[in-house]
């Protein structure tokens, strides 16, 4: 077993590709490249890269795209022992625009998909013997009632074991029935997490404040033990019981595509707590990772290896 876990939906994405796509609209693109993508799938390729050992749940359609996202998981060395396929359902998969500044346009194709429909009794061969970390999004309990109730489930079995979770809200309002459920459901997993990481309006839409005090304190007064909110370019504000503080972040020369970047600062933190770095010294690792995944174009293609890191902060 590995000792990191995470759920989620992994997919298929189709990028524009080519400077003949920049700044087109989807439906005028024409040339895409293939890629491995989904919030969850981010981190245990940003995880690996740094030489620490994945484990992802879900499951997928018995199609091309299915077996694309499993040739490309082990490619990565992301662990795939949990992960179930079906014949009933298809794979998840998206498209993206290429923008020469700003965020891309996405649109998904996930509906009923094969991830939909996973459940907590698919949870039942779970072995959590070795795993130290685990991260959760928001994205996947959007998915269905039944991925919802799977991400309860998971939720109590690893507080059965003290495993540490930290919870990236990863607002997708696209995927929900009205915001209130979002707010509501997304509030709920975050309380029962020992780390939330959300950005600074996400903040807005989950606490009604985009001040960085009030966001921390609305989850530390619900049980969380710190929250480490993104602020883009500004770096990072940390809150606990005991502390608060700003990091600064890192200066990017030019943005090439700000998706991943969020699961960038995830894998940053989390890795930074998987080798016993200090919270401080975590959220650093986090702002450099997030500034090198927005330097290039694939939702994990920035995410650097161990000397890439090292130079990287260094310099």
């Amino acid at each position: 077993m590995s000792e990191f876990l995470t759920i989620g939906e992994p997919l298929t994405l189709f990028g524009a590709s080519g400077e003949s796509e920049t700044d087109k609209e989807l439906k005028d693109a024409k040339f895409f490249e293939k890629f491995l993508a989904g919030a969850e799938v981010n981190v245990c390729v940003g995880l690996s890269r740094l030489g620490h050992s994945t484990e992802y749940i879900t499951k997928l359609g018995e199609d091309p795209f299915g077996d694309f996202i499993k040739q490309s998981m082990k490619s990565e060395n992301i662990g795939t022992d949990y992960i179930s396929s079906t014949e009933k359902y298809f794979t998840g998969y998206e498209l993206k625009s290429k923008v020469s500044i700003g965020d891309p346009k996405t649109f998904y194709f996930r509906k009923n998909s094969a991830a939909s429909h996973f459940s907590k009794q698919d949870l039942k061969n779970l072995n959590l013997d070795d795993v130290k970390h685990a991260h959760l999004t928001g994205i996947f309990p959007a998915l269905s009632e039944d991925c919802r109730e799977a991400v309860y489930e998971l939720i109590k079995l690893l507080k059965k074991k003290n495993i540490n979770i930290t919870f990236d809200p990863n607002l997708r309002p696209q995927l929900w029935k009205s915001k209130e459920d979002m707010v509501r459901v997304i509030n709920a997993i975050a309380f029962k997490s020992d780390i939330v990481l959300p950005g600074i309006s996400e903040g807005l839409i989950l606490t009604g404040s985009d001040d960085p005090d009030k966001i921390a304190d609305f989850y530390l007064n619900n049980g969380v033990k710190i929250v480490i909110l993104k602020l883009g370019s500004k770096g990072a504000f940390v809150k606990s019981k005991e502390t608060s503080y700003k990091i600064e972040g890192f200066k990017v020369d030019k943005v090439v595509d700000t998706v991943g970047a969020g699961d960038g600062f995830a894998v940053g933190v989390i890795t930074g707590l998987l080798e016993g770095l200090s919270i401080k010294d975590s959220v650093k690792r986090g702002t450099a990772i997030g500034a090198l995944a927005v330097m290039s174009s694939g939702d994990s293609d920035g995410y650097p290896d161990r000397n890439q890191l090292e130079s990287f902060m260094r310099n």
